[in-house]
């Protein structure tokens, strides 16, 4: 079955509105836990307006799933994972001014920088996924980085999937499928949701985990943390 690892800055983004500790989020990534959730990802920003980076290390202790962070590789969030070492890092192109992940890296572009930066992470046995787009030749490229994974962008299969599901998901397909050509495991995240997160599970070959965040935090507060947890895995499991 996929996995299912909850991104948690939006809790932290809910803290940092008020100042002060409330919500805990390191109380809420142990009960993610506990109520099921097969990861914890977090995915801190230099502005530090949702996770902080000494968030980071205080969660290292707590996480007994999988602890999953993402980010641009910077000097100081390189440093920061190799002296956490999670089980995963996600690397993700986006600029310090970005809202949210809106692409996937140009592979070929970035070619001897993401195999820098990847060969220092498997020098502390972390795993590590890259953050692409459904474009294939891209994602053959990704294979020649070492990476482990790749992770895919899946805002645009969210927007069509109201549209047209068949059509929506088509470029997923065929992205796992070459992925899966090319050696690499495959992850997803972006806006799947309730809605649309079996379908995609079902028609992606060799889903291994999906990072929901947003969705998903805001599902409970209409549903409650421990029940939406519950309602998410039930969209992966086989039908």
């Amino acid at each position: 079955m996929t996995r299912l690892s909850v991104n948690i800055n939006k809790i932290a983004t809910l803290r940092n509105a008020r100042g002060g500790n409330v919500p805990d989020v390191l109380k809420v990534a142990v009960d993610c836990q506990r109520f099921g959730a097969q990861g914890i990802t977090v995915h801190p920003r230099p502005d530090g307006r949702h996770i902080r980076y000494d968030d980071v290390y205080a969660l290292k202790p707590l996480v007994k799933t999988e602890f999953n962070i993402e980010g641009y590789p910077s000097e100081d969030f390189i440093k920061m994972v190799l002296d956490v070492v999670p089980d995963q890092v996600t690397l993700v192109p986006d600029p310090p001014e970005a809202l949210t992940s809106n692409a996937g890296w140009r592979v070929i572009e970035n070619m001897d920088f993401l195999k820098k930066v990847i060969s220092e992470f498997h020098s502390k046995g972390i795993r590590v996924s890259i953050f692409i787009d459904t474009d294939t030749e891209n994602i053959a490229a990704a294979a020649d980085t070492g990476t482990d994974r790749v992770e895919l962008y899946t805002e645009p299969f969210a927007t069509d999937f109201p549209k047209d599901k068949q059509k929506a998901v088509a470029a997923f397909t065929e992205a796992a499928n070459a992925a899966a050509k090319a050696g690499l495991g495959v992850n997803a995240g972006h806006d799947l949701n309730l809605d649309n997160l079996r379908y995609f599970a079902e028609n992606v070959p060799g889903l291994l985990e999906v990072s929901i965040g947003h969705a998903l935090i805001s599902d409970a507060l209409y549903f409650g943390l421990e029940n939406t947890i519950q309602m998410y895995l039930r969209q992966l499991q086989p039908a």
